[in-house]
């Protein structure tokens, strides 16, 4: 099965983190981080729908007024999300400019900002063109800082034609139910209806017609300390996922300067892979310290990683 989900760097490791996620077919995408994003093209860019960003350092924020210049004329909703005090750098970014060609009349492109605490929503408020982007609130709770993120794509369930032929079964809008209902966990003896045809159980359609597989995973982490809380939530976040986007700023050679700065070496990076499953690991985010050395920080990575 390919996937649907497609996934890439946007700039080169050593430049701003932050990661393109495309779906195929879908028409949309998100965004992990919003750095510099001068690599993503218009179109790609009027496709976000969702931005994630795990903190406002510059190389992690500075893409915000590229981005918003693409999207001001759309009819799509900009749905950000970040940490603690995130609403307040957006609502200072939109604030910087003048914004007197705005009227009731424009149309009414909508960003919102919802920064994260714990498994919840701290606080979310929105922006509206119509109104020169003034603030409203939504709702308030408590925050913490830097934000990892994972992507968990459904069950996928695929339908096979020879076997639907062999079962004398035609194509149609029922078979969204039966994906439906696999998804659900529903028993085989689940009888789905056919337009034109006998019912057939779901365990029959699951035997012959359908194929089921994991839905892609993706995790990603950044400018994270390395510490047992910090592994144990990260190794929770990215448990199996097919893609880890991790970062390996540092050689372990300097493991010290790591620690200080609150950033993890490549074999720490390796490591939290290994115990977290995953099946492919992609370094980001490398120190401009180990210019021309890139290779030992994938190396580092790797071999941690594989054990």
């Amino acid at each position: 099965m390919t996937w649907l989900v497609q996934p890439r760097l946007i700039n080169d490791p050593y430049l701003d983190p932050g990661l393109f996620v495309d779906f195929r077919f879908g028409r949309r995408a998100l965004l992990i981080d919003l750095g510099d994003i001068t690599p993503l093209s218009s179109r790609e860019l009027l496709r976000v729908s969702h931005v994630f960003v795990s903190h406002t350092h510059l190389d992690h924020f500075a893409g915000f007024d590229r981005l918003l210049r693409i999207c001001l004329h759309r009819t799509l909703p900009l749905c950000l999300f970040g940490p603690q005090g995130f609403s307040d750098r957006v609502q200072h970014k939109l604030q910087a400019y003048t914004w007197n060609l705005l009227d009731e009349n424009s149309l009414d492109f909508i960003l919102t900002a919802t920064e994260i605490a714990g498994n919840g929503i701290a606080l979310a408020c929105e922006f509206r063109a119509r109104e020169a982007f003034r603030r409203r609130e939504l709702s308030v709770i408590t925050g913490r800082l830097v934000l990892a993120f994972a992507f968990n794509e459904k069950l996928r369930v695929n339908v096979w034609k020879e076997g639907l032929d062999l079962l004398g079964l035609p194509v149609g809008r029922w078979l969204d139910d039966a994906k439906q209902a696999v998804r659900r966990g529903e028993p085989d003896d689940r009888l789905i209806a056919i337009p034109g045809a006998q019912p057939v159980a779901l365990g029959v359609l699951k035997e012959h017609a359908l194929r089921l597989a994991p839905g892609y995973k993706l995790a990603y982490v950044v400018d994270t300390a390395f510490h047992d809380s910090n592994v144990e939530k990260i190794i929770r976040l990215a448990q199996g996922a097919d893609q880890l986007f991790i970062e390996t700023a540092f050689l372990e050679e300097d493991a010290a300067l790591a620690a200080e700065r609150r950033h993890l070496t490549a074999a720490q990076a390796g490591a939290i892979a290994r115990k977290a499953g995953v099946s492919g690991i992609v370094p980001l985010h490398f120190s401009a310290r180990y210019a021309g050395r890139e290779a030992e920080l994938r190396q580092q990575a790797e071999a941690a990683w594989r054990g």
